[in-house]
């Protein structure tokens, strides 16, 4: 099965600050979760596992993880165990080049992901966010659906800040249908 996306951008402007929260939120657990994973490297010489990140997290109740859903900071953790298994791959095939941890972000956004189970789909439009009523007033906001995609083929809905504005990145999974090619065409 393959997956594909779809990026919309949100014109609505009255979401804008709750957005900025949780992609800022999402930084800081990329940060904190790199930054717990380099000190056991540097201590003991061994790559920390997404599992592993995602259980210091909890346990050392880190304040930027609750504040996000829990499976949407488990996302931003699982982009840090891709970027240390990135590292480790480099480290295999190229031990004399020295490739070095990965490091942190600047302050800024970072992608907040959602799997399915969370965005819920109503007569059209998506309930979208973290309960974030007392900071902002908004216990959520929604979205408008695309008319083309379906709900059920939908497997995660991403938030991409880019460039000052936010798109949301609908994936969905589509049947791949194999191509006939004629090997006496140049072009196939």
């Amino acid at each position: 099965m393959d997956y594909g996306c779809q990026q919309v951008l949100i014109q609505d402007r009255k979401p804008v600050a709750l957005l900025e929260y949780l992609c800022q939120q999402s930084n800081k657990v990329y940060n904190c979760a790199l930054y717990y994973a380099r000190q056991v490297s540097f201590k003991t010489k061994r790559l920390v596992s997404y599992a592993q990140l995602c259980r210091e997290r909890v346990r050392t109740k880190n304040k930027p993880f609750a504040a996000m859903h829990v499976s949407s900071a488990q996302q931003t953790c699982k982009s840090a165990a891709e970027a240390l298994t990135s590292f480790k791959s480099l480290l295999q095939a190229q031990p004399d080049a020295k490739p070095r941890l990965p490091q942190y972000r600047k302050a800024g956004l970072f992608p907040v992901a959602y799997p399915k189970q969370w965005p819920k789909f109503q007569e059209g439009q998506v309930r979208v966010g973290k309960q974030v009523k007392a900071w902002f007033g908004l216990d959520a906001f929604w979205v408008q659906f695309p008319t083309h995609l379906q709900w059920e083929d939908i497997k995660e809905l991403r938030i991409l800040p880019r460039h000052g504005v936010f798109y949301l990145e609908w994936v969905y999974a589509k049947s791949s249908q194999p191509q006939p090619l004629d090997p006496s065409d140049p072009m196939a």
